[in-house]
This record gives C-alpha cells, sequence and structure tokens, in this order.
C-alpha cells in the first residue's frame, strides 16, 4: 500500500486572484524548465517570476527561451548570488511596485516543493494571510534526507518554536502563500537574513503583524538535479536567528 503522506492533495486547481509564484535560481538550469512546465499544467493562469543569480549555467537562458512560450512568465536577472533573502526581497519589492498581483507564492526551483500541492494553498489563501507548505504539520513529511539532515531540521524547528513563541509545525518553510496587502504592513528593508533564517524571520514579521496563518501539510523530496546550497554559513545564522527575532519583538 502507498504511503498516504507521499501522495499530494486531491484538490481541484484553484487560483488566488492574481498571484505570482517567485523561483529563486541559482545553478538549476535542469531543473526550470521541468518545473514552470508542471506549475503551469496544474494552474495555467498563474503568473511566476524566475529571480536568478547570474547562474553561471545559463539557467536565465532556459527562462528566457521559455518565455516565449508563456505570456505569463517573467525573469528578474540579478548581477550576483546574494543568497536566498536578498533574491526574494527583490522579488517582493517589484511585485508591490507593479501593483498588479493580491498574492505572492515562495518555492523552491528543484522539485523540492512539489507543484502538485499547489491548488491546495492556493485554495487556503481564500481564507488566510499566509498558507506554509509544511513538513511538520499532520500528514507532512520528509522524503530521501540522510538521517543527520532529519534529525538537523526537526530540532531547528522546535528550537525556532520554543524561542520565538511562533504557532507553526514549520518555521523553515520555503513553500509560502502571502497576500500582498500583508507583504506592504512589513519594513521589509528591517529584513536582513538570509537561508533559513530569512525564512523564520519572515514568519516572525507576519505572525507579529497580525496574519492569519495556515500549515498545508507537504512532503519534501531531494531535489531532482543539482547541489543543495546548504553551508556551514546558513546553519549559523540560523542557530541564533530565533534569539535575535526574540529580542527584536521584546525591545
Amino acid at each position: 500500500m502507498p504511503d498516504s503522506r507521499s501522495s499530494p492533495p486531491n484538490a481541484a486547481p484553484a487560483v488566488f486572484p492574481r498571484t505570482c509564484i517567485l523561483l529563486p535560481t541559482y545553478n538549476e538550469r535542469d531543473n526550470v524548465d521541468p518545473i514552470i512546465r508542471a506549475i503551469f499544467a496544474l494552474v495555467p493562469d498563474i503568473h511566476i517570476m524566475v529571480i536568478d543569480d547570474n547562474s553561471p549555467d545559463g539557467t536565465a537562458d532556459v527562462v528566457c527561451a521559455l518565455s516565449s512560450e508563456f505570456s505569463n512568465l517573467r525573469l528578474l536577472s540579478r548581477p550576483k548570488k546574494e543568497g536566498l533573502g536578498k533574491a526574494y526581497l527583490d522579488g517582493f519589492g517589484r511585485i508591490l511596485a507593479n501593483g498588479s498581483f493580491d498574492a505572492i507564492l515562495t518555492m523552491d526551483a528543484d522539485f523540492s516543493h512539489h507543484p502538485d500541492y499547489l491548488p491546495e494553498i492556493l485554495a487556503q489563501g481564500a481564507s488566510h494571510d499566509v498558507v506554509v507548505g509544511s513538513r511538520y504539520t499532520s500528514g507532512g513529511g520528509v522524503e530521501g534526507w540522510e538521517l543527520w539532515r532529519r534529525m538537523l531540521s526537526g530540532w531547528a524547528n522546535f528550537y525556532c518554536r520554543a524561542i520565538t513563541g511562533m504557532p507553526l509545525r514549520d518555521c523553515t518553510a520555503g513553500f509560502i502563500f502571502l497576500r500582498t496587502d500583508m507583504l506592504r504592513k512589513l519594513d521589509l528593508g528591517g529584513i536582513r537574513m538570509s537561508g533559513y533564517a530569512f525564512l523564520m524571520e519572515l514568519k516572525y514579521a507576519l505572525w507579529r503583524a497580525g496574519a492569519r496563518f495556515a500549515e498545508v501539510p507537504i512532503v519534501f523530496r531531494c531535489r531532482r538535479s543539482g547541489e543543495s546550497k546548504i553551508s556551514s554559513h546558513i546553519i549559523g545564522e540560523g542557530v541564533l536567528a530565533p534569539w535575535r527575532l526574540r529580542l527584536r519583538g521584546k525591545f
């Protein structure tokens, strides 16, 4: 019998009005074409902005070629690699300045966040400000990780909840639906962390701003191709982040 956790929710495709998916990329040439096609196959009316940090493998060239096929696809080319946080903040700024979108959805470009979960996450966005694709809520999980990474991720989320008080099971998740009206309430210029710490800081700021949260169970799988971007710097920043957030909230 198949593991029920490995099957994405069986929800009818539904798009929250005017939603843009942000896909940050660095050396994702092998993944970016199939992930874009998979997203548009499920939710044809959605928009996608690929945020590429000058990938030397030609990721941006693949996106440019696809833009002639998909009218809702855009490329944001950045001059250098500066981390996940900077890439997302750049994308947030462009979307908010555009003023045409009601929501943003962040996800990885390597199929770790499978597009099959999009319909349920978008459906939950109709009644929530923030929807998190969660590995640690009931029904969620991870596949293909080494024991050390499972332990690190589980401990990091327990640690973050305990210190910050956030009522979320998955504080470091990167599969997130965000209403733009909530983002406008934040001081985005004050968000300075990167990597998983950025994802904690963003959720913490939204929680403090009064956002209504929901968590949708997902199974997070190892990337299909390429190398993981996790590093000792990212892990170290994540250790310090909850204390910085708690002190910031206190003072």
